[in-house]
């Protein structure tokens, strides 16, 4: 029987890198293993251009308060 989950995991050692593929692999299940990044690049650059627009004094700090008043 198929199911539909799907698990990511984020391992922080190549020791859990390697446990978790043999375990995968002792028990049969398709996997992939990648090393890209769960965020699609082009939002990443856009995130990345925010924060040098910030550094170079282009952007503004709010107050929580100030937030607020935007969404009334």
């Amino acid at each position: 029987m198929q199911t539909d989950n799907i698990f990511i995991i984020h391992p922080s050692t190549t020791e859990q890198v390697d446990a978790l593929t043999a375990f995968v692999k002792a028990l049969k299940i398709k996997y992939e293993l990648t090393n890209e990044k769960a965020y699609n690049a082009n939002f990443i650059d856009k995130i990345e251009k925010s924060r040098q627009d910030y550094k170079k004094g282009k952007g503004k700090i709010m107050t929580l308060d100030e937030l607020n008043q935007l969404w009334k």
